[in-house]
């Protein structure tokens, strides 16, 4: 539950609450590195979901993880915290800890309670869900705007200085040099170009589908020459035998078959990233490869990719941002996708990639 470096600093203890999914975790990395330098001295704990803390290793602006992990629907729950009694446990431990403050970027009732049971006598975070008086300052939630300027609008209602909001993430040698053998076992020369391609989505219906994926990397292997590499996770591999039969060129493949950090690694030497709304899109653009990004029934506004290289196409609809209850508001299409997802077409992605490839 907690991976702590050595204590050596002696000033405040500051503890920050926003954990969860990937794309969460890395949006908070410009909090925490505006954090660390208005307070160097301070011992700064972040508490983040087990399931996503893996993007963050390397991270020089906390000195201790607290992994919290409640049952939930999501696939990355691990359910560690499941009883009342692991529950009253971690608080306990969280309390022993003696924080002098709590930034809660978290905007759920639950969030706010794990901050007021902390100890904490000074909590910061949003005036949301009704939690208000549970914060000793409450901050304004603003809809209208990436989530990364909220969670910095947090720092600025406390009176610390904003100096930058850029994404970053940090490889080991090691995970570098698994990247090089990775490119090297599979006849990738140095410095041929390479395309990654995420056609996937932990909700299948909001992304893309599957043959729009496989026409734009074939037109990408005809114009660009590109080496195609696909990226996904263990349950997308069955996916890969159509995609292997319709391209004239065999891509490059590392679905199922590589860990979060190598899959980080990979796609840090690739040249281009074109992906559905997912933690992939977030990965891709804390490494600062640019992107092109595909919305449908979510909104780009607050969690679009974070980055001057990222591109999104999204079509916005009479119902959108949507509920993400498919087809309550919509009818679908012959192929089962929202009306938001098909309007997305293959020539459109290609004039983005056109735009990134001939401004590098």
């Amino acid at each position: 539950m907690f991976a702590s470096q050595s204590e050596r600093r002696g000033g405040k203890r500051i503890l920050v609450l926003r954990y969860r999914f990937i794309g969460d975790t890395i949006l908070t990395i410009p909090f925490l590195r505006n954090l660390r330098k208005a307070e160097p001295d301070a011992h700064i704990a972040w508490v983040l979901a087990p399931g996503s803390a893996e993007v963050a290793d390397g991270i020089p602006y906390v000195d201790e993880l607290i992994f919290w992990d409640p049952p939930t629907i999501h696939a990355d729950s691990r359910s560690t915290h499941k009883t009342m009694g692991d529950k009253l446990g971690f608080i306990r431990q969280l309390r022993a800890r003696r924080f002098d403050k709590v930034y809660v970027l978290k905007r759920s009732f639950g969030s706010a309670v794990i901050g007021l049971l902390s100890g904490a006598r000074s909590r910061v975070g949003f005036s949301t869900e009704g939690r208000r008086f549970l914060l000793t300052k409450g901050v304004p939630y603003q809809h209208g705007q990436h989530e990364v300027q909220n969670f910095l609008d947090v720092l600025r209602a406390d009176g610390v200085p904003v100096t930058d909001d850029y994404l970053e993430a940090w490889l080991s040698d090691e995970e570098q040099a698994f990247a090089d053998g990775f490119f090297q076992e599979r006849g990738v020369d140095p410095g041929e170009k390479v395309i990654a391609i995420h056609p996937f989505a932990a909700n299948e219906t909001r992304g893309w589908h599957l043959d729009n994926f496989i026409e734009l990397a074939r037109l990408l292997q005809e114009r660009y020459g590109a080496r195609i590499l696909f990226l996904g996770g263990p349950r997308d591999r069955e996916a890969l035998v159509p995609i292997r039969a319709a391209l004239p060129v065999k891509p490059l493949e590392a679905v199922g078959a590589t860990t979060l950090r190598q899959t980080m690694a990979i796609l840090s030497r690739c040249n281009l990233l074109v992906c559905n709304d997912s933690g992939i899109m977030h990965l891709g653009a804390s490494l600062q490869v640019p992107l092109v990004a595909l919305f449908g029934p979510q909104s780009p506004v607050k969690f679009g990719p974070w980055g001057a290289r990222c591109r999104v196409i999204y079509r916005k609809f009479p119902c959108s941002p949507c509920r993400q209850k498919f087809f309550e508001e919509c009818k679908p299409s012959a192929r089962m996708k929202p009306e938001c997802v098909e309007a997305i077409t293959v020539d459109e992605v290609m004039g983005e990639v056109a735009v990134l490839w001939e401004g590098r």
